[in-house]
Parts: structure tokens; C-alpha cells; sequence
């Protein structure tokens, strides 16, 4: 007897949801800040130059193209399988990277929920099962986590927008701890800030994991324009407000890269623990979950998909028989994140949470920058291919949708993994070494399995 097709769960609500879940990562509204009042600046100029046509793009190739290959099947049809083998290592390998950058943040806020600093010992075995925790989730199919990725939305949501109010409220009744000049809102050029703007182009990437979601949706042609659509709008629109309230509350050379939003909410209570910095910083560290789970699926699949196709090592193709879920992908973020966050106290950054995070951010920057030449390719060489959303425009204008974005990835892959003065050497020399090795790494796990297949 033929089994009956399993219910596509995701509504057009439950997918806008999604992709704020997704784009709309609390804790990287801090470093933004560090930005001062120009980051408003660069926010704006980042959503038409980025955001938008990055938005766009992610749109057509997302309903021409859809599976669970997600940005790998684009670059593999647009550019060929040794650049959809290079895209699908950068994308997999950011993910552990940035699990275990969070990881080191929830010793530091339980700490302070607790009213004192955790021993080391402890820290370790709470980011180990935070980490392990994640992988657990992420072992069922993301229509039974739907609720968790709703759920997570809505808690970064209120974060974001309380923060915001209280900046507004503070602004009004006690002025802000920055000044407001019309000089202070001009763009900074300085070595030091434009390392930060890279995390704005961050915090608008990710629209591409919600086409792997397609199985799951009832009208996926329309669902994902409409979604990423909404969604950008929305998370646009929270990121300035709560990047006010951060700028509102804290000195820029006094905010943390780490625990700026709970740093704001005490400073514009007043309030340095109490119930409600308690229950604030315990919703944070639940969007952090949220984080991980609605990546790890986009993630994971993309990874699975490439080894089957011969362009990462087999462990990542393992499915779990039951579900069909890639845990192979899966429990390979467990094991290089518990790697990561146990030799860690044996680094010497002062900030590991930047650290980690900016060697994810460089990878993840790199994953995308063959996608847009890609897109173009596909225009010309797959023509005829039904696109339900396309973008419009000449040669000239698609052109200029798609390299304007390449080359703002390239330069902020520079500023962030690159010392342009000797005292960014001890700061960037580490992520530099990191992203020359995990380049190198994935040169080596990207070219065996394919000669493996030729030889088979």
C-alpha cells in the first residue's frame, strides 16, 4: 500500500517567521554598534547596495532552483563542481565556528544571572551541552521544530524592539551616551570601524537556507519572493531600532562584541541583575538556540547534498534512516564546535567570542561571493528555465545587481581577516591563519572525494 504524502506544514506566516529566525541574529547587533552613530549610515547604504539585489538574486535562483542544495546548486550549475565544492566547505565549516562562538557566550550571561563568575570546568561542560543540545534538535525534521523557530523569532523580536523603546525613552528623558551631532552620523573610514561593517553584510545573509526549506511549504514559486520580501523589510527595520537603543545606552568604546544587548538593557534600566535583566538574558541565550537550529538545517543539507554528489568527504552524506535527516553533517558541527570550545582557554584572545566569530564571518563571507557570477551565468546559459520570480532588467543593470555585492564580500573578507596596520597584527593575525588553513583544509576534502569517484 503507498504511504500517503506527509502534510506540508509551513504557512506563508510560519516561513516569514523563518526567515527572521534565520537573517535576524541578535547577538551581532552589537559589534554593529561599536560603529557608533555612522553605522546608521552604513545600515542604510548596505540595504540598497547589498541587502537588495543580494535579496533579489536569492529570490530567482531560489524558485528556479529549488532542493535542499540550496547556494551549492546554484554555483554547481552556474560555475562548474570545483566551485560548488569550494561553497559547500565554506558554508559548512562557518557553522561550527559560529555554534562554538556562542557557545563561550553562555558561561559569561549564566554568570551573570547567577551573580558570579563560573570556574572553568563549568563553563566548558555548559558550552559542551549547549553545543550538544543544538545537535540534538537539530536530529528531527524542521517541520516538527517549527514551533521553535517561531518561538525564536518572536523572542528576538521583543529583544530587539525593547531595547529600542527603552533607547527611545532614555534619549528622551536623560539624553544618550553618545553624541547626536550631524558630524557623528557621517560614515567612518577608519581601519578599525570598517572591520565591524562586515557584520552588518552578515546580518543580512541567510535568505538562501529558507529555499531548502521548499519541501515543507505548500506554495514554495510564491511563499519564498513574498518571504524574503517581508522578511527583509521587517528585519531591516528592527536592526536600526535596537542598533539605536545599544547606541543610545552604551559608550562605543565601552560596548562589548559579546553581551552589548544585555549591557544595554542594564544600563537603561539601571539595573545591573534583578528579575528582569534575569529573564531578558535567559530569552537571549533561547534566541541562540533558535539560531543554531534554523541554520543547522539549511546547513546540514547543503553539506549532505555535496558529499552525495562527490564534493565533501562521505561522513557528511550519512542520513538517519528513520528521517532521512543528514546527521552526518549533524554530528560533525557537534564534534569540531567541542573541539573548538575545549582548547580555547589555551588561546590568548581576550575576546573569543569575536574571535571565533570573525573567522565564521570570513568563511561565511567567502561561501557566498561565487554565487553571483553564477547567477549571471545561468541567465545566459539556462535561458529557457522556468523562473517564477525573476529579476528584472539589461545586461548592464544585472550586472551591476550582481558585482556590486561580490566586491563589497571581497573588501569586507579583507578588513576583517587582514592586518592593514601593525596594531591590527595581534588582533587579525589569528583569523587570518585560521582562513588560510581552513582554505587550505578544504582544498584537500574537496578535491579527494571527487578523485575517489573518478576512480570508482
Amino acid at each position: 500500500m503507498t504511504q500517503a504524502p506527509m502534510e506540508k506544514k509551513f504557512r506563508l506566516t510560519d516561513v516569514i517567521l523563518s526567515v527572521i529566525c534565520v537573517v535576524f541574529v541578535a547577538e551581532a547587533a552589537a559589534p554593529v554598534a561599536v560603529l557608533g552613530n555612522s553605522q546608521f549610515f552604513w545600515w542604510i547604504f548596505l540595504m540598497i547596495a547589498f541587502l537588495l539585489p543580494y535579496g533579489l538574486i536569492a529570490a530567482e535562483l531560489g524558485t528556479a532552483y529549488e532542493g535542499e542544495g540550496g547556494l551549492y546548486d546554484w554555483v554547481r550549475n552556474g560555475l562548474g563542481n570545483r566551485w560548488a565544492g569550494r561553497v559547500a566547505w565554506y558554508y559548512w565549516i562557518n557553522f561550527p565556528l559560529w555554534m562554538a562562538s556562542l557557545a563561550v557566550i553562555f558561561p559569561e550571561l549564566l554568570g551573570m544571572i547567577l551573580g558570579r563568575e563560573l570556574p572553568l570546568l563549568a563553563a566548558i561542560l555548559i558550552e559542551l551541552a549547549f553545543i550538544w543540545i543544538v545537535v540534538l534538535a537539530c536530529s528531527f525534521p524542521v517541520s516538527e521544530s517549527v514551533w521553535i523557530l517561531n518561538t525564536a523569532a518572536v523572542i528576538k523580536v521583543f529583544l530587539a524592539l525593547t531595547v529600542g523603546f527603552l533607547g527611545l525613552w532614555a534619549a528622551v528623558t536623560r539624553g544618550v551616551a553618545n553624541p547626536m551631532t550631524p558630524g557623528s552620523f557621517l560614515p567612518s573610514f577608519d581601519l578599525y570601524s570598517l572591520s565591524f561593517i562586515s557584520v552588518i553584510m552578515f546580518n543580512f545573509l541567510g535568505f538562501e537556507v529558507i529555499t531548502t526549506y521548499s519541501a515543507s511549504m505548500k506554495q514554495p514559486g510564491k511563499q519564498i519572493p513574498q518571504a524574503i520580501i517581508a522578511g527583509g523589510l521587517v528585519i531591516a527595520a528592527i536592526y536600526i531600532f535596537s542598533a539605536f537603543g545599544i547606541g543610545a545606552a552604551i559608550p562605543t568604546d565601552e560596548i562589548s562584541t559579546s553581551s552589548g544587548l544585555i549591557d544595554s538593557l542594564q544600563l537603561l534600566t539601571g539595573q545591573e541583575g534583578g528579575l528582569f535583566i534575569s529573564i531578558m538574558a535567559i530569552l537571549f541565550l533561547l534566541t541562540l538556540f533558535g539560531n543554531m537550529i534554523s541554520w543547522s538545517f539549511g546547513v546540514n543539507s547543503v553539506a549532505r547534498y555535496a558529499a552525495k554528489n562527490g564534493h565533501l568527504p562521505g561522513v557528511f552524506g550519512i542520513s538517519e534512516k528513520r528521517n532521512q535527516m543528514p546527521q552526518g553533517a549533524n554530528f560533525m558541527n557537534g564534534i569540531v564546535a567541542s573541539l573548538v570550545v575545549i582548547i580555547a582557554p589555551l588561546l590568548p584572545s581576550e575576546d573569543l567570542f569575536w574571535s571565533f566569530f570573525s573567522l565564521n564571518l570570513v568563511m561565511f563571507l567567502f561561501s557566498y561571493v561565487p554565487v553571483f557570477p553564477a547567477f549571471l551565468k545561468l541567465r545566459k546559459k539556462d535561458p529557457q528555465r522556468p523562473r517564477p520570480f525573476m529579476v528584472k532588467g539589461g545586461e548592464g543593470l544585472l550586472k551591476v545587481i550582481a558585482y556590486v555585492p561580490m566586491v563589497l564580500l571581497l573588501i569586507s573578507v579583507v578588513f576583517v581577516a587582514v592586518p592593514l596596520s601593525g596594531e591590527e597584527v595581534s588582533e587579525k593575525l589569528p583569523v587570518l591563519l585560521g582562513t588560510i588553513l581552513a582554505v587550505l583544509l578544504g582544498e584537500v576534502l574537496t578535491r579527494r572525494p571527487r578523485r575517489k569517484n573518478r576512480a570508482g
